[in-house]
C-alpha cells in the first residue's frame, strides 16, 4: 500500500490524473466530431461538479432511521467515496448544464471513452489504498503484511483478490473498443455511453463478489443492491431501441461511417 506520493495523498492524485485523461480523451473526440463550443465546457463543468457531489455524499444514505446517518458535513470530510455515486452525479451534472445553457447536442459518444480511460487511471490510487478483496486460492492474489492489513481493514499473510486490478483492465479494454471501434460504427448518437454504463453495471455486480465490502441485504452488498435495480433498467432500454429499430444502420449513419 502506498498511502502518499510525496505530499500528494495517492488516491487523489490518481483521481485527479483521471480527470486530466478523460478530459484530453473527451475534447479530442468533440474535435473529431465537430461538437466543441464553449457551452461544451459548461456541460464537462457540470459533469465534473455533479460527480464530485455524488462521489462523496452517494454513500451517505446508511440506515433507514436518517438519524443514525452522518451529517452531510461529516460525510463530506469523512465518508466513504462511491463510483457509482460519481458516475449517477456526473450524468445529472451533465443534463443540468446541458439545460442552462441550451447545448441539445447528445455528449454520451464523447464522454463514454473519455470516462473508461478516466476510471482505469483512478483506480490505480483505489489499487494502492484500500482493501483489495477476499481471500483467494489463486496465484495472483495481492498479500498484504500487518500493517498494510490494519491500515485497510484486510486479513494479513492471506493472498487477496486484486479486485481493483480486475476493473482495471475491464475499463482499458472498455476504452479499446469504444475508441478504436464502436466510435466509428454507425449506431444513433449518445449510444455508446449506454452500452458503457450497461457493461460496467454487469462488471461492477460480478467483480463485487471479491470485493469484500460489506453485505447489506439478501447476501449482496449497497453497490449489488443499486445494480440490480438499475441494470435491468438499461438493459430493457437498450433492447426496446433494438426491437424499435434504432440501431438498423440508416444511409446517413452509414455515410458517417465511411467519413470518419
Amino acid at each position: 500500500m502506498i498511502p502518499d506520493v510525496g505530499p500528494i495523498p495517492t488516491h487523489e492524485l490518481f483521481v485527479g490524473l483521471g480527470v486530466a485523461a478523460a478530459a484530453v480523451i473527451f475534447f479530442l473526440e468533440a474535435r473529431r466530431r465537430g461538437q466543441f463550443d464553449e457551452r461544451l465546457l459548461h456541460v464537462v463543468l457540470g459533469a465534473v461538479t455533479g460527480g464530485a457531489l455524488f462521489m462523496r455524499l452517494g454513500t451517505w444514505l446508511q440506515h433507514i432511521d436518517l438519524r443514525d446517518n452522518a451529517s452531510l458535513a461529516e460525510q463530506w470530510l469523512y465518508g466513504n467515496r462511491s463510483i457509482l455515486g460519481g458516475l449517477v452525479g456526473a450524468w445529472l451534472g451533465v443534463h443540468i448544464a446541458k439545460r442552462l445553457t441550451g447545448y441539445r447536442l447528445r455528449t454520451g459518444d464523447l464522454f463514454a471513452p473519455a470516462v473508461a480511460l478516466g476510471m482505469a487511471v483512478g483506480r490505480m490510487g483505489c489499487l494502492l489504498t484500500e482493501k483489495p478483496g477476499t481471500p483467494t486460492g489463486g496465484g495472483w492474489g495481492i498479500t498484504l503484511d500487518e500493517t498494510q492489513a490494519a491500515g485497510t481493514g484486510s486479513v494479513a499473510g492471506v493472498p487477496l483478490h486484486p479486485s481493483f486490478v480486475y476493473e482495471i483492465a475491464f475499463h482499458l479494454a472498455a476504452f479499446a473498443v469504444l475508441w478504436f471501434w464502436l466510435r466509428r460504427r454507425p449506431l444513433p448518437p449518445g449510444e455508446t455511453f449506454v452500452w458503457f454504463v450497461a457493461a460496467y453495471g454487469v462488471f461492477r455486480f460480478l467483480v463485487e463478489f471479491v470485493r469484500g465490502n460489506d453485505v447489506a441485504w439478501l447476501g449482496l452488498t449497497r453497490p449489488q443492491l443499486f445494480l440490480a435495480v438499475t441494470v435491468p433498467l438499461v438493459l430493457a432500454r437498450i433492447a426496446w431501441r433494438w426491437r424499435t429499430g434504432a440501431y438498423s444502420p440508416t444511409p446517413e449513419r452509414q455515410l458517417t461511417e465511411v467519413n470518419a
